[in-house]
């Protein structure tokens, strides 16, 4: 592309409405423009770049097998009906009604879809397995759109469904899923980790989440020293460690204006980790009191998870007085009128701290075998310096972006959907699906938060929208002009992407410019010119060397050879 006559501006100020870095300099560099709040124009060269992703994403899936296809984004409501997904979108899905009145929805994922898609094929086990993937729109009325390309109301996705006679089947589907995104992932040139995940609203047995690590990411990856452990914190565990004190007598102690758990622990001069502290909760319609380690945080994910519970809230002083629970001075010890649930941690603890079920008193020395409880489970947060859950290292914290994530669906759709097949003797049986997506925007996106300076981008050669900047700094010097014109002709007829800054700008505005956008190479052609000499300089690198103008070609073909390995 040459500048000079085409579609492209840069900005020299920060983007005023920008919170994240990938989205300063994507609108500084012309590349992406804001139309409302998570809603983005792809210009020329960002357009460019995201294809480049796009190709990466379509070459590696095609390898596998998957077939790709393209499914519609207005779907009739009665779609996501059938397997009770518009109510767990909720307010999260666009809704709207045609002239017939109607209910239409803007798909929010396509499970559905690809489900009645294979339906439609599908009549014995010689059928499967197969997979169908596309890149398409999706539309989420996120709460709150933020950072840029990162959560956005309106995005590309690519997702891909896989249809299997069974588990072990399925298993060997989502391995080539598993290692086709590593490839995808390694050459677009992120720092990524694979890491346990909830299910969420998709459903299913298993989720694994690529979460790109970056200081802005929303999500919170839990790492272990090991190396050998990473989850999300909604799941993430660790190894319970047993208290083996000996066992020493209740008592019922008295603690005056000690209502909050650090309160507490600094009036009886205890260390947090011997204490328990109550969550009075109103779950699905029912107090529900939760126990934890007190220097814990509860993980409602986990409650959800175990409880199968829909919605959980703190509960309100009415639900509280069916109970004979005492805010700020709780305990299981004795507890009536309300369902008990206790951490499997406290469970393995000695001689602790826990409320009286009476104003201004604890009971210290408690153990499990001093009250009764409905359920055990994991409830908690992690927190950093737990050792991992083989007890080989210890968690630490990072944050990342999740790019991709992977579904073990199980039969859910496909039962729900009436999909079924024909075993060798004729049983009907159902399918089990695997559902694998990659948000092609925050690939971008979370690229650009790992590979940025002071002076902007610093793009991977693999989806850098051009690979090549020739840069002549005198615009109106014919040598240096014919040159520039017939390298940057020699580039492009060797496929090589390049840009030609034929601009009448000073050569400190061209290089900014340059620099901005992120393009790997940038051949400078100056003052050495008349020594046959360019300068010939890596984005990434801070010093440029001089080269014969006759050897840039070769050299520009060994650079691109090197970074695409």
């Amino acid at each position: 592309m040459k500048l000079k006559g085409s579609y492209f501006y840069t900005l020299r100020e920060n983007a005023k409405d920008e919170e994240s870095t990938s989205g300063n300099l994507l609108v500084r560099a012309g590349m992406i423009k804001k139309v409302a709040a998570g809603i983005y124009m792809y210009l020329p060269m960002g357009l460019k770049m995201y294809q480049n992703v796009q190709r990466i994403v379509k070459e590696e899936m095609d390898k596998t097998g998957a077939q790709e296809v393209l499914m519609p984004s207005l779907i009739p409501a009665e779609v996501y009906e059938t397997c009770g997904r518009v109510e767990a979108f909720g307010s999260d899905m666009f809704n709207l009604h045609d002239r017939k009145d109607a209910h239409m929805v803007l798909g929010p994922t396509h499970e559905e879809l690809f489900t009645i898609a294979a339906k439609s094929m599908v009549r014995s086990y010689k059928d499967l397995p197969f997979t169908l993937y596309q890149q398409g729109e999706k539309y989420r009325d996120e709460p709150r759109p933020r950072y840029g390309l990162i959560r956005v109301r309106e995005f590309i996705m690519k997702d891909a469904y896989s249809f299997d006679r069974d588990e072990e089947s399925l298993n060997n589907s989502y391995k080539k899923m598993y290692d086709a995104y590593c490839n995808i992932f390694d050459r677009i040139g992120i720092d990524y980790k694979i890491v346990r995940a909830g299910v969420g609203a998709m459903g299913g047995s298993l989720s694994e989440e690529y979460q790109a690590i970056t200081d802005i990411g929303e999500d919170t990856v839990v790492l272990s020293t090991s190396g050998k452990y990473a989850a999300n914190l909604e799941v993430a565990k660790h190894k319970i460690i047993d208290d083996v004190e000996d066992k020493k007598e209740l008592q019922l102690v008295e603690t005056p204006n000690s209502k909050t758990i650090e309160e507490v622990a600094k009036y009886l001069n205890v260390d947090f980790k011997k204490t328990v502290k109550a969550l009075l909760m109103n779950i699905d319609g029912k107090l529900t009191i939760l126990f934890i380690r007190g220097d814990r945080d509860l993980n409602v994910d986990k409650v959800e998870r175990l409880l199968n519970a829909k919605e959980v809230n703190f509960a309100d002083d009415a639900l509280i007085a069916t109970s004979n629970a005492v805010p700020g001075f709780t305990g299981p010890i004795g507890l009536t009128g309300a369902s008990v649930v206790v951490d499997e941690e406290v469970l393995h603890m000695k001689n602790f701290v826990v409320g009286g079920n009476k104003e201004g008193y604890h009971y210290i020395n408690a153990n499990a075998d001093d009250f009764k409880y409905d359920i055990s489970g994991d409830i908690a947060n992690v927190v950093a310096g737990d050792m991992d859950p083989d007890g080989e290292g210890t968690l630490y914290f990072k944050h990342g972006i999740e790019i991709g994530n992977l579904f073990k669906l199980g039969t859910h759709y496909a039962k729900d959907l009436g999909m079924t097949y024909l075993d060798e003797n004729n049983n009907p049986c159902i399918p089990t699906m695997g559902s694998y997506g990659i948000g092609v925007g925050r690939a971008v996106a979370a690229t650009i938060e790992q590979h940025n300076d002071e002076n902007g981008m610093i793009l991977p050669m693999s989806i850098a929208p051009y690979k090549v900047a020739v840069v002549p700094t005198n615009t109106n010097d014919d040598a240096i002009m014919e040159y520039a014109n017939n390298l940057y002709s020699e580039l492009e007829s060797k496929g090589i992407d390049t840009v030609l800054d034929d601009r009448d700008e000073r050569p400190g505005v061209k290089f900014k410019d340059m620099d901005l956008i992120g393009i790997p190479i940038r051949i400078t052609i100056g003052k050495k010119f008349v020594d046959n000499l360019v300068e010939y300089k890596l984005r990434k690198d801070s010093n440029a060397i001089d080269v014969n103008k006759d050897e840039v070609i070769n050299m520009v073909i060994n650079t691109i050879k090197d970074e695409l390995k």
